[in-house]
């Protein structure tokens, strides 16, 4: 068959409307290859799988610039822009900051296109298998396994790819075949949330190794040092721990918010005992542990490492960025210093949560703390905010009121400077540079997995406080331990070192949306700092103040399918239901 990729591509824009934009598939090869010069030969293959990665979003920049942290309370951003036009609550189903429903589908077709054609074609590799040289039997051998991998991979990615969308807009269309001028798309439905979990749960339990053929169908343990950054089998064992674990919070099983929305089952999952659904994410997140052994899984000494260096036994999986760049220094090297720009900049909500070193909650209505409010706290807010009084470059940082980083253009509104992600080190004057890999999974996030579940299906169960202080014990943390017994106040617990550890990685917003808190910590006031300098004697005073009012009411638990799709006629004519309350 000599179907080249231009007439694929013209079938796939005939419903773009309905899922994605194709302009980017056409330019991905030459259009004088045909699809079987593409799928046989294994250069091409191999650029054509590499391609399929790249639907793994960045997240340094996914709001004009700003961070998923900025829409919630987590951050400002100091420009505003669309991430205000979440914030403010006046998005809906013709303008989302986030409206990332093109994007995934997009991906998946073009991982749907990859496996068709693999399937249809075999690689031609006779030039290896036909010479009997030792090293062209190696070559022939390696790039086999290669092309057997890559599939796994692909799958890998279509799962990925399906959660990112379930957890905006619950259930959505299942896509394992590559649309074309013959899809009668009036009968394409949204699935089920259940059947949605399913699907990506089956997926990962394939790769994971966990599946009926165990080894045979899971992906690779390891790579060698050429091959860094593709997906492994601990990745869809992390996909499936998170995934079940917001299928056991409150959102995916109460519809009570929805106000009688006529397709419960697109919001929620069947009926299920939910200390069944807690043991289910224990299982998966502990799956990921024990796999440590042979992965070699494990926490990195320095917590400020985080996102600066892709090869970590701590990492399980990253976008990893191609080049050295500074992009994201000029965005948020603090407002003052050359180049920088100050834009992502944290809360004094999220500074709160940050304890005490002894493990006590911190409190503005103690008189020592509010005279105090950075000292003897958890050494990750350091590690995590340039505050008042930081060092940064060899040069003292002044966010108090008249101070050089402060009223300034672009000055922070919080009080506060990001400092997770960012290389201090680098400078912009001379243009310098450095690595800057996007993390998805890594080991800690699994340990909290593992604790919050274990919680709600087990309590008093002594794994709880174990992976509960994991990264507490990291060398340049050393907090003091959980140690309550309780499970209501372990929760609460669990919780905030979530929130604490894993700040500005894109957990927040969706951690209070399955929690459904998201009612109240969004719809709030995002909070800054006043501070006022005693000229006299050096000392400061510090206020905290109201920088906005957020607005998060129950129709955002979930994202409204896009209006370009839902009123497409063939949608239409299908008869999908638009999310409840929008």
């Amino acid at each position: 068959m000599k179907n080249t990729i231009k007439i694929h591509s013209i079938a796939l824009v005939l419903v773009a409307s309905l899922f994605g934009s194709c302009s980017d598939l056409d330019r991905e090869y030459p259009t004088t290859l045909t699809e079987e010069a593409i799928a046989t030969e294994y250069g091409n293959l191999q650029k054509q799988v590499i391609h399929l990665y790249t639907g793994m979003r960045d997240g340094h920049f996914l709001i004009d610039n700003a961070m998923m942290a900025s829409l919630s309370d987590e951050a400002e951003y100091t420009l505003q822009g669309n991430a205000q036009t979440s914030n403010s609550g006046s998005w809906n189903q013709y303008v989302n900051p986030d409206d990332v429903w093109s994007h995934y589908y997009s991906y998946i077709r073009r991982v749907n296109t990859y496996l068709e054609s693999s399937e249809k074609f075999e690689v031609n590799l006779d030039a290896y298998k036909l010479d009997p040289s030792e090293n062209a039997q190696e070559i022939y051998k390696t790039r086999l396994a290669d092309i057997t991998n890559w599939k796994k991979e692909a799958r890998f990615l279509r799962a990925y790819y399906h959660f990112e969308l379930i957890k905006r807009y619950g259930g959505i269309p299942i896509m394992t075949t590559a649309l074309s001028l013959d899809t009668d798309f009036e009968k394409i439905q949204r699935n089920s949330l259940q059947e949605c979990v399913d699907f990506v749960v089956n997926e990962c339990t394939v790769l994971g190794g966990e599946g009926p053929n165990g080894e045979e169908d899971a992906l690779p343990i390891v790579y060698n040092n050429d091959n860094l950054g593709r997906v492994t089998r601990g990745a869809a064992l992390a996909l499936k721990s998170r995934l079940l674990l917001y299928a056991a919070s409150d959102l995916w099983n109460t519809e009570s918010w929805a106000q009688g929305y006529s397709h419960p089952e697109l919001i929620v999952l069947n009926k299920k005992d939910r200390k069944e659904r807690w043991a289910e994410a224990a299982a998966a997140a502990k799956a990921v542990i024990d796999l440590s052994a042979q992965a070699g899984y494990e926490l990195m000494s320095r917590y400020t490492d985080l996102g600066k260096v892709y090869q970590s036994p701590e990492l399980i999986l990253v976008r990893r960025i191609n080049g050295n760049t500074n992009t994201f220094e000029k965005l948020n090297f603090p407002a003052g210093f050359p180049n920088g720009e100050g834009r992502v900049t944290p809360s004094q909500n999220l500074v709160d949560a940050y304890e005490m070193t002894d493990g006590s909650k911190f409190d503005w209505n103690n008189p020592e703390h509010a005279a105090n409010p950075y000292a003897n706290r958890d050494p990750r807010l350091a590690l995590t905010v340039y505050m008042n009084g930081a060092s940064f470059q060899n040069t003292t940082i002044e966010t108090f009121e008249g101070g050089a980083h402060k009223n300034i253009k672009n000055g922070t509104l919080t009080g506060y400077y990001l400092r997770k992600f960012v290389d201090s080190n680098i400078n912009l004057v001379t243009n310098g540079t450095s690595n800057h890999p996007w993390v998805i999974f890594r080991i800690s996030e699994i340990y909290l997995n593992y604790a919050e579940a274990l919680n709600e299906s087990d309590p008093g169960n002594p794994d709880i406080l174990i992976y509960a202080n994991k990264a507490r014990e990291r060398s340049d943390v050393k907090m003091t331990p959980i140690t309550d017994a309780s499970q209501d106040v372990l929760r609460e617990r669990i919780r905030n070192e979530r929130r604490v550890e894993l700040a500005f990685e894109d957990h927040r917003l969706w951690d209070t949306r399955r929690w459904m808190t998201a009612t109240t910590d969004l719809n709030s006031d995002l909070e800054g700092v006043e501070i006022q300098k005693n000229e006299s004697d050096g000392t400061f005073t510090y206020r905290k103040i109201s920088v906005e009012k957020r607005v998060f009411t129950p129709k955002m638990y979930f994202y409204p399918i896009p209006g370009s799709v839902i009123l497409n006629e063939q949608v239409m004519a299908a008869g999908w239901a638009q999310n409840p309350l929008w």
